[in-house]
């Protein structure tokens, strides 16, 4: 079955859906629904979110260079779904969601303590792209939750049951179908099977 060719535009699916929090000067926290998030280097180790200018959160971003990124779950889609819709203009989402706001260690803004993994961040760098403004950050500490470690104390990705994001739906994530270089030690494990 051919192709059909569409306009540009953003195809990248699925994508994580967490929920960023910041906070402005007077320490006013807010949560913010992203999807447009993910890893840009691994040393330093850095991320971005890209938020309209017209978001409530964007202001606090740019007062304070500094957020958390707030892994989501199935348990958290609600919420997640709730921070994406509602502005922090109209409510406080932590008391309307029974969210608990847990200090940071490096950054001004809260993490939320019902989420499996919360990332510190400070902004390095604003681009200012079109319909989206992209915070370039360094990541200053990583908050996990001890329940979701595995025996050998790695964090164990099937028991936090992650939210993903795809063309405006909610999905659970998957099974899991290898690790990384399984496609390489299978066929390393074969070829020593066939010189026996």
């Amino acid at each position: 079955m051919a192709k059909e060719i569409w306009k540009p535009g953003n195809m990248l699916y699925p994508l994580p859906a967490v929920m960023a929090t910041v906070a402005g000067r007077d320490g006013k926290a807010n949560i913010i629904t992203v999807a447009w998030t993910g890893t840009v280097c691994t040393n330093p180790p850095m991320t971005y979110i890209s938020v309209r200018p017209e978001r409530y959160s964007y202001h606090m971003l740019r007062e304070t260079g500094e957020f958390v990124l707030n892994l989501t779950t199935e348990e958290l889609a609600y919420a997640t779904d709730f921070c994406g819709v509602k502005s922090g203009r109209d409510c406080d989402k932590f008391r309307e969601l029974s969210l608990t706001p847990e200090p940071s260690a490096e950054v001004l803004p809260p993490g939320i303590k019902e989420s499996p993994v919360s990332i510190e961040c400070r902004v390095r760098e604003v681009k200012e792209l079109g319909s989206h403004h992209m915070f370039l950050a360094d990541v200053a500490a990583v908050r996990v939750d001890k329940k979701y470690m595995d025996g050998g104390g790695r964090f164990d990705l099937s028991k936090a049951r992650p939210l993903i994001y795809s063309h405006g739906e909610y999905y659970a994530q998957g099974k899991k179908l290898g690790s990384f270089g399984f496609s390489v030690r299978r066929k390393r494990a074969g070829k020593a099977a066939g010189r026996k």
